[in-house]
């Protein structure tokens, strides 16, 4: 869409995924004229090359690898090869669907047109919109307000011979026309773990290298146990602890050099995927010219309103250096766009935001983690119950998981949730509720659960505070 570079909008939107769709969705309802300006694909990384197509093939894989190794007695099921090109195309197809949807037909439903090109704020506190093929120095957008809202990119970190080698990040894994034999991973945190787990399940041999001492490092400890039991039972090969001292490749073969456990090893695979983290996109911005402050990690600097060090500069989603899930980038948007617009004020608060890997058995938490109470100087008391203890799963015949929660040794409120469980990712919904009421262990063990769901292990686990029903006790201190 052409630039109408009269036009003075209102609120101007640097980027097109979901912290700048809903932005844009919420300032026009509240009467504004807003533009987005995107360099690249629309619907940024949710709906490309993130949450949707990384969900929509761990569900494929997941099937297939049900298939193969489904618990029930009487009951046969197969699976053969994978048709990688089939199942990618698939993937495509779901994506572009919902980017048309969700995104596209939606810009053009609420009114607000997207420009395409590489938007840079100028020394006049403007932007200009760099477009493809335009030779006259680009046009310019003004507004009274904007939102910085370029999302991140994956992060490469440096590692001698890295550079020189084929490797793979969690977007381009996601397009491989053929399943690797060996694929090896670095990387231990949430896409690491599920894009390992993916490919282990659509059949191919995969080893994890983590520099930290375990897998899922931000997670419990007892979470990151039995995840790792349970990813090795499936074969996958697990090096924490280990440093790489180079990577190199030597035909189609990769080959990383590490240090596992002080002692030297060499590890060879046919792919290699690099899931270190994400870095925000900013390079381009030009904001030096308008005070706009940057962190450590190149992160937007905002306070808890989303104001910039720039009062006329908002910013949301990802590129804040926040929590990089898309239910908080949505709710960014909303956020901007009352406080440039009205001086609403609001603020964030991630207290009680939950966070979801989807490795299967998932994890999601809400809340502090055991050392996470003991830093903020609770007396902490947790819990922590397995899965065998839990109905739901004993008839599902799968009870790798369990159930930990943390309390307030004095005062027995709840401070956090964490689950490792088939089902967690919507079970923790009841765990924020809980949070957000402020519920002590007895009333979250006295309020009705439905029997055989995974949400009554909740609820067990704050009975098992009082009753000995196969729980662990832990820090208590």
């Amino acid at each position: 869409m052409s630039i109408d570079h009269m036009k003075h909008y209102d609120l101007a939107i640097i980027g097109s995924g979901s912290a700048a769709f809903s932005a844009a969705i919420h300032a026009v309802g509240l009467g504004a004229q807003v533009v987005l300006i995107e360099q690249g694909t629309v619907g940024g990384t949710c709906v490309n090359v993130g949450c949707v197509p990384s969900k929509a093939l761990l569900a494929g894989a997941e099937a297939r690898h049900i298939a193969l190794t489904q618990p029930f007695p009487g009951i046969r099921t197969q699976a053969g090869p994978v048709d990688m090109r089939a199942l990618i195309r698939g993937k495509r197809e779901l994506v572009e669907g919902l980017r048309h949807d969700k995104y596209e037909d939606l810009a053009e439903a609420y009114g607000f047109p997207i420009v395409q090109g590489v938007a840079t704020f100028t020394v006049e506190g403007t932007l200009r919109v760099d477009q493809a093929g335009d030779d006259d120095g680009g046009e310019e957008i003004r507004a009274d307000h904007y939102v910085i809202a370029t999302g991140a990119m994956p992060s490469i970190p440096a590692i001698p011979g890295l550079a020189s080698v084929n490797y793979l990040t969690s977007t381009t894994a996601m397009e491989l026309k053929a399943l690797p034999d060996r694929l090896l991973v670095i990387g231990a945190n949430a896409v690491g773990l599920e894009q390992a787990q993916l490919f282990c399940h659509l059949g191919a041999k995969v080893t994890i290298i983590e520099v930290r001492d375990r897998i899922a490092p931000f997670e419990e400890p007892e979470i990151s146990a039995m995840l790792e039991r349970v990813l090795v039972e499936e074969g996958v090969e697990v090096f924490t602890g280990s440093s790489i001292r180079a990577i190199s490749q030597v035909g189609e073969e990769i080959h990383v050099e590490l240090t596992h456990l002080g002692h030297s090893r060499s590890l060879e695979g046919d792919a290699l995927l690099v899931a270190t983290g994400r870095t925000p996109n900013t390079a381009s911005l030009g904001l030096e010219h308008v005070g706009v402050d940057l962190g450590p990690r190149g992160e937007v600097v905002v306070d808890d309103q989303l104001r910039t060090t720039n009062p006329k500069i908002f910013a949301a989603g990802d590129v804040t250096g926040a929590p990089q899930f898309v239910y908080v980038a949505g709710q960014h948007g909303t956020i901007v766009a009352d406080n440039a617009l009205r001086g609403a004020g609001r603020r964030v608060n991630y207290r009680t935001l939950p966070r979801v890997t989807f490795t299967s058995p998932q994890i999601a938490s809400v809340g502090l983690t055991d050392d996470g109470a003991v830093a903020a100087g609770y007396r902490c008391d947790c819990r922590v119950l397995e899965l065998s203890a839990v109905p739901r799963a004993l008839v599902n015949r799968n009870t790798r998981g369990l159930v930990k929660i943390v309390a307030d040794g004095d005062t027995g409120v709840v401070l956090g949730i964490h689950l490792l469980a088939d089902g967690a990712a919507d079970a923790i919904l009841a765990g924020v509720y809980a949070l957000e009421a402020n519920f002590t262990v007895d009333q979250l063990a006295s309020i009705w659960a439905p029997y055989l769901t995974m949400s009554e292990a909740i609820r067990l686990g704050a009975q098992s505070f009082t009753r000995d029903i196969g729980m662990l006790s832990c820090c208590a201190s």
